[in-house]
This record gives C-alpha cells, structure tokens and sequence, in this order.
C-alpha cells in the first residue's frame, strides 16, 4: 500500500486538470513505480531541475517544467517590479534530448504567458551559449533545457539568473518557494503569447564565438597557430549541440586538419552509438578514438550533449592514445593559460583562478608559481560564477583567467559564467599547438608539471543508490563517516575531517573540533586529509542518485622514466583506502 502522502499525489493528478494521457501512464505504473514518481518533488540542485522523464511530481514532464517556469516567473515579477509587460526578459536554449524542443517551447509559452519577453534559440545551442545570450541581451535570467551527461531517458531544467550564473541562494530556495506555492496545475498560464517571443540563432553565434575566441589569440599565438595550423584534431559531440558550434571555433582559430567523428555528428536524444552521452566514460569515446588512429591525431576532444563538459585523449610515451581526467585537463589548461598570460605581459598579481573543493591541490601549486590567487569553493559550476561576480565586486580590477572542477567543466575567461566546453575546445586546441610548437607531447608536459610540482593522482568512486531507499541509503554512509571517521587510512593517521555541513574541522587524534575558517555557505561534503598528504572527499550528488568519494593521493616524481612506478604505487594506495572506507 502507498504511504498517505504519496497517494494523496496520485489521487491530485489524477483527479485535477491533468491531460487523459497523463492519468492514463499513471494508472498503469507499479506501486514501487508510483512511489519513485511522486514520493517528493523534483528540487534544484547543483544542476538545476534534473530526472527521469515521466509522469509524477519526481519526473520531467510538462507539469513540472510548467510549475518551475510559473514559479521562476512570480519571482522574477517579485524581483524585477515593473508596470509594463514585457520588460522583464529571459533567454531559452535546448540540447539535442528527447523532448527538450517540446519543454523549450513550453517553457517559452508560459514566461510570455505571465508578461515576460522571451528570446528563444530557433535549434540546439550548447550550455554555455545561453548563458552568454543572458548577459549579451540583457537578460534578468534564462534557462536551458538539457540533462548534461546523464543517460538518455534523463532530461533537466537549469535556471539561470541576471549574472549569467545559474541561480544561487537565495534565488534557488525562493524559487523552490514560488513552485511549492503552486498548489494546483490551473495556476500555470500554459497559453503562450506569440508577440513577446523573438526567435533568436546564428546572430548570438557570431557574437558569442568573436567574446570567446579574442581574448584568447594574441600575437604569439597566431604565430604557433600559423605553424601547427595542421595539428591533427579529432572531435566529436556525442550527438550533442557542440556540433553547432566546436569545429566553426576551431577553423576560426585557423586550424585546417579537424577531424569530426561522424557517426555521432547527428544530434540524436537516443544517443544512438553510446551507452552513456558522457566523455568521462571511455566507452563514449570509443569511436573518437578509432578516429584517432586512423588519422594520428595530436589531441582527441568529445563533448557532451549540451557542450559544457570536455573529455580529451592524446598519446602516451608508446604513442598509444590515452584518457586525461578531469584534474589532469585542467592542469594542463591552467598550466598553458597562466604562462600565455606571462609571456603576453598581463600577470601583475591581481589574476584569479577558481577551482571546486574536490578537485586537484595541483592547481594551487601552478598558480603559486605564477603568483595568481587561487580560490576554492563548492562544487557545481553556479558556485564557481558566484564567486567570479563576488570578487568582481569586492575588487572590479581583479580578472578572472579560468575556472575547473574535477568532473571535466572548465571556463576560460569571463564572457560566460558557465562550464563553457565549446571554449575549452578551443583552448585545448591551442596548447596542443603550444605544445608541439616547443617539440612535445601533451602527455609529456604532462609528467613534466607532475616533475616540477609533485605527482598528484585522482580516482572518483560513485556508488549509485536509486529511489527513495537509496536516497536514505546515501544519507545513513554520510551521518557514519561524519559521525564514526575511521582513525587510519592505508596505513596512515586520519589527521582531520572538515565537514562543511556543519561548518567544523575535526582534529581527528585529539578528538577536538573548531569552526571552519572557509566562507563557504554549508553542504553535504566531508573531506578527510591524512598525515601523507592524502585527500578523500565525499558528497551525494546534486544531479544523480549517487554518492561520490574523491581520492586525491600525491607522491615525488624525480625521473620521466618512474611515472609508470610510482603511478603503480598511487594506484595501490587509492585502492588500500578504498578498502579501508569500506566502498568497495
């Protein structure tokens, strides 16, 4: 039998003015299938509004996208007052997901609906367009259509606001507030008004590629990319939107010999060739490898399907075409832009970059070689452009140069104010340049920074926990590893544990506590540090029903010759902790 709540849902879509198709899939799920549907309502979190696509209170559907745009409307008239329609405007983008065209248009009919100016994209557009679009147009928000990476039957809603940032507090709790006021489905005015949407494309193209691209060509540059104009580039988009936009960057920038894998050329929601549409996963970069070989490819890079995230391959020591991760992507990214900037005469100490509390500490010994501020914070890229426009106030001559987290989002520069893979693309294409300018390979410059700063390697271990039981499963492994710490990781002392829920570091040996410093608002991350300089960190996913661990281990790399030993040697001590954590 459904608990009482949850029927009480049922029994309100069931007998509101929901359409007959709607009740019709309702009366045919499960009791296990209702529970999951309706037991809570779809919140955003470090992505926004994300799920399954269905029917239910806890799915993508027509209703819960109306209730999020209906509340997103009463608060941006809430926020912005104004006498006449049509001053308040939004800007509305889509990837290549099922349904996304449909909850694009939904989305725009119901902003118009209340008095707002819409400017919708005419087709797919990736991620970080539409948050450009917002700032470009003058926008007081925006939203996206599109479930980044997740799997196919998955799609989501990200909100964005004025700054170009997706919304934070107090924005994202006063919306939830707006939606959860919406107490029947007559509330939401689904009837569009046609004159207040403007259909908008290849002019926001053409601007948004010229802010993207200039800062990051200046003299020197066009002299490397003139020489390796020919460096062999194999990108594909994973039947996503950067193929709108990633090889129209890169012959912008100059280069001729730019391979696109064109089985996964063709936006397709099914995400026809791939298991999951996402570059983190090797298997979605199977083809692009394949590619790879046949045309002995520099750099490989995939996107995912909205364009935000970049996965990139490139050859080891035996020419064999290995996966960066994350952490290593940015590094190198961090690495190249720091010393573009240095030889280009602009670092004077009043340079940022941002980085999340779960990605590398490598980046903070790149930016203090180069004397630039390095700033953490939580992870979701909307906290990385909070930031931005925090320091930005505090300090308006501060620039920002670039921004990353471990889960392959990076920003270069500030004309966007999101994971901008369609930038990235570009600017991965230009330290490849860089580095075959200077006679090597990425992966060697890789081992040279592990040489020159320490070898760090990274592992991240999710643990998928579905529904309403795996939800209170995830609950119960954080409220242990928060309460019960364990006082040895492979071998060595558990020296403390910052708890960013609580706002408290624990002095693990002597069993003391003291309030955190960091001026970060609270979350759900734990992250224990270890007498060898170890760091797992540990968070349930805002997006997915996961929860994920961080391992982040270091050691000495004196020789070219030992990367294979002393990796071996990281390896076996990730492995040792994950054991000792009890995850495995």
């Amino acid at each position: 039998m459904l608990e009482s709540t949850i029927q009480q849902k049922v029994n309100h879509w069931l007998n509101g003015n929901y359409d007959n198709e709607t009740k019709e899939a309702i009366k045919k799920l499960s009791e296990t299938d209702l529970t999951d549907a309706f037991y809570k309502n779809l919140e955003f979190g470090t992505g926004g509004l994300r799920g399954l696509m269905g029917v239910g209170t806890n799915r993508m559907n027509r209703y819960t996208v109306g209730a999020a745009t209906q509340g997103l409307s009463n608060y941006l008239k809430k926020s912005f007052p104004t006498k006449k329609e049509g001053d308040i405007s939004v800007a509305i983008a889509y990837d290549s997901r099922n349904n996304s065209p449909e909850f694009a248009q939904i989305v725009a009919d119901i902003f118009s609906a209340n008095g707002i100016k819409v400017f919708l994209f005419t087709a797919l557009r990736p991620t970080p367009e539409l948050s450009f679009a917002i700032r470009y147009l003058g926008c007081k928000s925006g939203v996206v259509l599109t479930a980044s990476h997740n799997p196919k039957e998955y799609n989501g809603y990200k909100a964005y606001w004025e700054d170009g940032g997706q919304v934070v507090a107090p924005h994202d709790k006063n919306i939830i507030t707006e939606v959860q006021a919406i107490k029947n489905v007559d509330e939401i005015k689904f009837e569009g008004k046609s004159d207040l949407i403007k259909n908008i494309g290849v002019e926001i193209d053409k601007e948004y590629l010229h802010q993207i691209l200039e800062p990051l060509v200046d003299k020197k540059t066009r002299e490397i990319v003139e020489r390796q104009k020919d460096l062999s580039i194999v990108y594909t988009p994973i039947h996503g939107t950067g193929i709108t936009l990633v090889p129209k960057a890169l012959r912008k920038l100059r280069f001729e010999n730019i391979h696109v894998v064109e089985e996964q050329a063709l936006a397709d929601g099914n995400f026809p060739t791939v298991v999951y549409p996402n570059p983190e996963e090797a298997e979605a970069m199977t083809l692009a490898l394949k590619k790879a070989k046949e045309v002995n490819a520099d750099v490989v890079m995939a996107t995912d399907p909205d364009a935000d995230r970049v996965g990139i391959a490139v050859k080891n020591k035996e020419s064999e075409f290995v996966l960066l991760n994350g952490n290593q992507t940015l590094a190198l990214l961090v690495a190249y832009n720091l010393e573009a900037w240095k030889n280009a005469d602009k670092l004077n100490g009043n340079q940022m970059v941002i980085k999340t509390i779960v990605t590398t500490e490598l980046i903070k010994e790149i930016t203090q070689k180069y004397s630039v501020n390095i700033y953490d914070t939580l992870t979701g890229f909307k906290h990385i452009a909070a930031l931005i426009e925090s320091k930005k106030q505090s300090n308006p001559n501060e620039e920002f140069i670039l921004g990353g987290e471990e889960s392959y989002g990076y920003l270069i520069g500030d004309e966007v104010r999101d994971k901008d893979g369609v930038a990235s693309c570009a600017s991965i294409a230009l330290l490849a340049a860089f580095a075959k300018d200077k006679g090597f390979s990425l992966f060697e410059w890789l081992i040279e920074i592990y040489k020159e700063y320490g070898f760090y390697l990274e592992e991240l271990v999710s643990i998928t926990k579905k529904g309403q039981q795996g939800a209170a499963q995830i609950e119960e492994m954080m409220k242990t590893f928060r309460q019960n710490p364990p006082k040895k990781l492979a071998g060595n002392d558990l020296l403390s544990v910052y708890d960013y829920q609580n706002q408290t570091i624990l002095d693990v040996q002597k069993g003391i506590s003291k309030p955190m410093e960091a001026d970060l608002p609270k979350s759900n991350v734990l992250a224990f540090y270890t007498e060898d300089g170890s760091k797992i960190s540990m968070r349930p996913s805002g997006t997915e029903p996961k929860i994920k661990f961080y391992f982040s281990v270091k050691d000495k790399l004196d020789k070219t010759e030992n990367y294979e030993k002393v990796k071996k040697g990281l390896q076996e001590k990730i492995q040792k902790q994950i054991a000792d954590l009890g995850i495995n």
